[in-house]
């Protein structure tokens, strides 16, 4: 794997899978980039330019753990830009990676032409997602045989009286079943250190990342699953309106990895707002 080096001297690899016009892609967790795999098939119509963050896959643990905050993230990302020459890219973050993205098109913004934020956390905007709100959601999977127990469990956790996140795991997926198993398996961080300092103090500043989002000219995709309890629909509703020019794409029957839920209809949205 190819790689290169952070403002801190901390050596960082990269993946690049598919030909055509690039996207650099930021993975969530802070996890190994491999579960994004080719992200469904849009590697036929694009280059993929996939960073592993640092301290996960085959990239370097830092010296300075405190680099591990998703703001200091944003340098990291911008690096991988210089390296691989783009004076302008299209830049696609997943699940937690949507924060480093959106704090980079708010820090960069004449360097990003558009932006896919799938999946997306909106802790960089201060959006938070309510219990009700999740439990509302989390009903539309009634019928589905594993409800009883997840749903015990993701009630136990909203009243804090538990914390079986596994429990809960079926929800984050349009189906259950031994694929979405084993991508669940492949995607859970193993650097704790890394997940723990992510969000540290500091890694967040709400009121000034807004009022640059408000500014930037890129245009956005932000898409959602319809059964996405890490963003529900209508959270990304409301990040979506943070933005002078989005769009926002609400995937039938998925969850929080769509593209392994219907790669089609993944690709087909994704690419064609990519081609614009």
């Amino acid at each position: 794997m190819p790689t290169f080096y952070a403002p801190d001297g901390t050596e960082l690899s990269y993946r690049v899978i598919g030909d055509g016009d690039p996207v650099l892609c930021v993975p969530g967790g802070p996890a190994d980039s491999v579960y994004l795999g080719d992200l469904g098939g849009l590697s036929t119509y694009y280059r993929l330019i996939v960073l592993d963050l640092r301290g996960t896959g085959r990239s370097a643990i830092p010296r300075d753990a405190s680099s591990y905050r998703c703001d200091r993230l944003v340098d990291d990302v911008e690096a991988l830009r210089e390296h691989v020459g783009l004076p302008r890219m299209d830049l696609l973050g997943h699940s937690a990676g949507t924060n480093i993205a959106t704090q980079y098109a708010a820090r960069y913004p004449q360097r990003v032409s558009k932006l896919a934020l799938i999946g997306p956390s909106a802790r960089a905007v201060d959006i938070a997602i309510t219990a009700e709100t999740r439990l509302e959601l989390a009903q539309l999977r009634k019928d589905e045989p594993w409800f009883p127990a997840a749903f015990a469990a993701l009630q136990a956790i909203n009243e804090g009286t538990g914390s079986d996140w596994e429990a809960v795991a079926p929800f984050f997926c349009g189906r259950w079943d031994e694929p979405a198993r084993q991508h669940h398996a492949a995607s859970r961080p193993t650097n704790r250190e890394a997940v723990a300092l992510f969000a540290a103090e500091g890694a967040f500043s709400p009121a000034s990342t807004r009022a640059a989002l408000a500014a930037c000219d890129a245009r956005v995709l932000l898409l959602t699953g319809e059964f996405d309890l890490n963003s529900p629909p209508v959270s990304a509703a409301e990040f979506a309106a943070a933005f002078p020019d989005a769009t926002l794409a609400v995937q039938p029957g998925a969850g929080h990895s769509p593209w392994l839920d219907d790669a089609d209809w993944f690709v087909a949205t994704t690419a064609a707002f990519l081609r614009g």
